[in-house]
C-alpha cells in the first residue's frame, strides 16, 4: 500500500472505490474504468497495461485497511490539486453511471468524495447533470 499517491493513482482510486463501495464491481464499470484510462489526456504517463491492476489491488487493500474508506478519501484528497478535484470527482460518476443505475452505497460514497475533495455543491450538481445526459439511452416508439 502506498503512503502517497500520483495524480493519477488517485483518479484511479476514486473511479474503483466507486465500483467496489456496493462490494460489486460489475464488468461494465472495470471496462469503463479501462477505457477512461486508455483515452484520457490525463493518463498520456501511465501505462495502464503495467500498472492499473496493482493500483486498483492498493485501492482494495487501502479500502480494506482500518478506517479505509476515510484514509482512502484522505489520500485521493490531500493528492488532487483544486483543478483535478472536479475531474476526480466526474470520473467517479462515470463508473457510477455506466450501467444507468447509481445505487444507495455508490450515491452516499459520491457525496463523501465530494465532501473529501471539498466541491462546491453547484458544481456537484452541475457534474452530475453532465454525466446523467451523456448516459441516456434513446428511447423507441
Amino acid at each position: 500500500m502506498p503512503a502517497s499517491l500520483s495524480p493519477q493513482e488517485a483518479l484511479i482510486y476514486a473511479m474503483v472505490a466507486t465500483s467496489a463501495v456496493d462490494r460489486s464491481m460489475s464488468d461494465q464499470e472495470l471496462s469503463r474504468i479501462g477505457s477512461i484510462v486508455s483515452e484520457l489526456p490525463m493518463f498520456e504517463q501511465f501505462d495502464a497495461a503495467a500498472d492499473l491492476i496493482g493500483v486498483s489491488q492498493d485501492c482494495g487493500k487501502v479500502l480494506a485497511g482500518k478506517n479505509g474508506l476515510n484514509v482512502m478519501l484522505n489520500m485521493i484528497g490531500n493528492t488532487l490539486s483544486a483543478d483535478l478535484r472536479e475531474t476526480a470527482y466526474m470520473l467517479a460518476l462515470e463508473v457510477a453511471a455506466v450501467d444507468l443505475s447509481v445505487n444507495a452505497e455508490e450515491t452516499r460514497f459520491l457525496e463523501l468524495l465530494a465532501r473529501a475533495l471539498d466541491l462546491d455543491r453547484l458544481i456537484v450538481a452541475a457534474l452530475e447533470r453532465g454525466a446523467r445526459a451523456r448516459h441516456q439511452r434513446v428511447r423507441l416508439g
